[in-house]
């Protein structure tokens, strides 16, 4: 089983590991294209006022450009703690006990605008780039879609995709069966279903705790929407989608 989770413009500073060293990231197969975008924020970099329109950075984020001048000597922590935000701070991933965050590991990946897929354990350091972020000389969209898309296409088992809209643009999940894209939904009296923001990303970071607290065995779509329902959460099939996309699966919130 892979969860995938978007990640947050906002995350906590310093950190206990080292700089940051792409042979201890997941996913290998993504170190040349995460060199590509370090060297291109870097470049960016030596002028701030540029970087400053790129990220589209208000008057009061000049420390976000101090922040990524800093990343290759900066401290990394765990992604699963780096990040912060409504997804985040529902899942609570400090206060997961050992067995939690060893599943975490295991199963959990955080797609970053700057390094692509990163396992939840890996250590990042703090930097800010989103996914229409612009680089010179690199579109983020053109630049991690195939790349991700491959690593995504070689997981084996169960993949219930998290990520928001755009991220998941960066590096689609396989339309197959056991791969599911989840959508927050809430469902008024007369039956008709709206999308969310805040509760959305607040339900995802929900769910993603139950399952690292719980362990759940999902082989596939089935198994998810059974488990989900014996643990409270109203999760059900969606619309069909195009058949390049992954089969969509609506969370109830």
């Amino acid at each position: 089983m892979r969860i995938l989770l978007p990640p947050s413009e906002t995350k906590r500073d310093g950190g206990a590991d080292a700089p940051l060293a792409l042979e201890a990231l997941s996913f290998p197969s993504l170190s040349a294209a995460r060199e590509q975008t370090l060297a291109a924020l870097g470049e960016l970099s030596s002028d701030g006022a540029a970087m400053m329109r790129a990220l589209k950075l208000g008057p009061r984020q000049t420390a976000e450009v101090d922040r990524n001048r800093a990343i290759p000597a900066a401290p990394t922590m765990a992604a699963i703690d780096r990040y912060t935000g409504v997804l985040f701070d529902a899942l609570e991933a400090p206060s997961l006990d050992a067995e939690a965050r060893a599943f975490a590991g295991r199963t959990v990946a955080v797609h970053s605008a700057l390094l692509g897929l990163v396992g939840a354990l890996d250590p990042v350091p703090a930097y800010r780039l989103s996914h229409d972020s612009k680089l010179p000389g690199l579109r983020l969209k053109a630049h991690w879609r195939e790349p991700i898309a491959r690593v995504l296409d070689d997981e084996a088992g169960l993949i219930i995709d998290l990520r928001s809209e755009g991220y998941a643009e960066l590096g689609p999940a396989p339309a197959r069966p056991g791969s599911v894209y989840v959508r927050v939904v809430s469902i008024d009296g007369d039956g008709r279903r709206r999308a969310l923001n805040h509760f959305n990303k607040q339900a995802k970071g929900r769910f993603t705790r139950a399952v690292l607290e719980r362990r759940p065995e999902l082989a596939g779509v089935e198994d998810l929407l059974d488990w989900a329902d014996s643990q409270g959460f109203s999760m059900r099939l969606g619309e069909e989608r195009a058949a390049t996309l992954p089969r969509e699966v609506e969370l109830v919130a």
